[in-house]
């Protein structure tokens, strides 16, 4: 294979790198997006579950208290009925004592109810919204789901049509030159630059002359000094592509 044809493999391997490299970048954001709604959904899930534990043990606390103090209420007729019996001042004493003592539990007792009454609105309250969310990021992931789905679905089936097309440029490209080439790419994210006027295309440096006068000869790949990366020749530039002299002609103005 000559080096034409070489440089001609590795631009085809070089562009299809690019293509499969936006398609694992445009999977990847699809698939984080779907994942995230759905996490997201889940988490609602779990709070609208927690949620609904939590108001209804305050609820079965309240009822429990709500008995309390029921029971408290009978007591404390129980005890203003024996004062109105008692024969002595040591037995009315006693009595109002033990009064005394049902009156601060059964405040106590209410004080809790309100306390529990306003959490359990709180809660309900929470709850709604979270139901709310709930329901409209459900609606939209339902909306999505299927299209995402779908798109997720074409694009791998590009992403290994354009795999498939890879490993058959690979089979024809030198071992020793292909190491070379993923070698620089892991690294840099492309491997391939060329030169026309003595300037890497890739990160712009001035290469030296010895070595852009090797280039020229078109016999071999050379390295560029500052990337790295597998360098070429090209006679003609790319289509839009302007030397290195224009650019810095135009950048520095009349």
């Amino acid at each position: 294979m000559t080096i034409q044809e070489q440089i001609e493999v590795l631009e085809r391997l070089a562009a299809i790198d690019a293509e499969l490299k936006e398609l694992s970048d445009a999977l990847n954001q699809e698939r984080q997006e779907l994942d995230g709604k759905r996490s997201h959904l889940s988490e609602l899930d779990g709070r609208l579950a927690r949620g609904d534990k939590s108001i209804e043990e305050m609820e079965r606390t309240r009822n429990d208290l709500h008995a309390e103090t029921r029971q408290m209420g009978s007591q404390i007729e129980k005890s203003r009925e024996k004062l109105t019996r008692c024969r002595t001042e040591r037995e009315a004493n006693a009595v109002q004592r033990e009064l005394e003592e049902l009156r601060k539990l059964y405040r106590d007792r209410e004080v809790e109810i309100e306390k529990l009454d306003v959490l359990i609105d709180q809660a309900r309250s929470e709850v709604q919204q979270v139901s709310s969310e709930r329901q409209t990021l459900g609606g939209e992931l339902g909306a999505i789901e299927g299209d995402v789905t779908s798109r997720l679905g074409d694009a791998e089936k590009r992403l290994a049509e354009k795999t498939g097309q890879r490993n058959g440029l690979i089979a024809t490209i030198q071992p020793a030159l292909y190491r070379r080439y993923e070698l620089v790419r892991k690294r840099k994210g492309t491997a391939l630059a060329w030169t026309h006027d003595g300037t890497c295309s890739a990160c712009h440096m001035r290469l030296q002359p010895m070595l852009f006068q090797k280039l020229t000869r078109g016999d071999e790949f050379g390295q560029c000094p500052s990337c790295n990366r597998i360098l070429y020749f090209r006679r003609d530039l790319p289509e839009g592509a302007e030397s290195a002299d224009a650019a810095d002609t135009q950048s520095s103005g009349p």
